[in-house]
């Protein structure tokens, strides 16, 4: 889940921060505040893996907490860079992080390598994907190329696109971590930039994961809900979501009743 960005109980009722929608049409980079706040020697150990990637041809865009803090502007930093690639480019990947001098995180902590190559220095870990953790699917062109080009320090790098992110994020709801929290946020940002259509595809039968989301959606803000396309509503055999008495307040007014420790994002002020 995200870490708290709510506000206190007493402003619950505030009109959520929207973050700016992410155009996939742009052919320019997006500049990311939330950048700064990451540590130098961090950044750093990232940096020289995309160089070493670039160097050896390797394919890739990042997701993770960072292409949320994209798509939401709240960045939730867990210290590792998710770069998705290509199933091909796993060996090659490999070694770029070792030239970039990072060393099999295998070693301090095992992890299953059929779908993730996980390289770290110190604190800081980069991720190489190139398969869903449950192999319901592997990285494919559209993983690469789709998403936004953003600008993060320095440098630029694409992330995954959001209908991605999403549905990879569905599947993890583990008794200890879930996701679900992140797919809420990442809704409520970007309600009307998401290809609904696409995403559902992409779910594909594995579409009630989804549906069991929006009905959560749809209860905590349905004035916001209320925006997405009835197709969706209708492919996903739901109710649309209907404005409310609290459909002014936003998703604060119901969040609380939820979880006393606050997860969603930020309201504005």
């Amino acid at each position: 889940m995200l870490t708290p960005h709510l506000s206190s109980r007493s402003d619950r009722r505030a009109a959520p921060r929207r973050a700016p929608a992410v155009s996939k049409a742009r052919a320019d980079s997006i500049p990311q505040p939330w950048s700064s706040r990451l540590p130098d020697d961090e950044w750093q150990v990232y940096q020289r893996v995309i160089q070493e990637a670039r160097k050896a041809g390797v394919r890739f865009a990042f997701g993770g907490a960072f292409a949320t803090a994209v798509f939401t502007g709240e960045l939730r930093n867990t210290k590792d860079f998710d770069l998705y690639i290509l199933p091909e480019d796993r060996d090659a990947m490999k070694e770029a992080t070792s030239l970039a001098g990072l060393t099999d995180h295998f070693d301090r902590l095992p992890y299953d390598r059929s779908w993730i190559y996980r390289a770290s220095e110190g604190d800081a870990l980069v991720d190489a994907i190139w398969a869903m953790a449950n192999q319901r699917a592997y990285v494919d062109q559209t993983w690469l190329t789709r998403g936004p080009l953003v600008e993060i320090r320095d440098d630029q790098v694409r992330a995954i696109p959001i209908e991605e992110l999403i549905w990879s994020k569905l599947y993890v709801l583990q008794r200890e971590r879930t996701d679900w929290g992140d797919v809420i946020n990442l809704i409520s940002a970007q309600t009307d930039s998401i290809d609904w259509d696409r995403l559902l595809d992409r779910l594909s039968t594995d579409a009630p994961l989804l549906t069991a989301v929006l009905a959560v959606f749809a209860w905590l803000d349905p004035g916001r809900a209320h925006t997405i396309p009835q197709s969706v509503w209708n492919r996903l055999g739901l109710m649309p979501a209907r404005p409310d008495a609290q459909s002014g307040a936003g998703i604060q007014a119901r969040a609380g009743l939820l979880d006393s420790r606050p997860w969603l994002r930020s309201s504005g002020g």
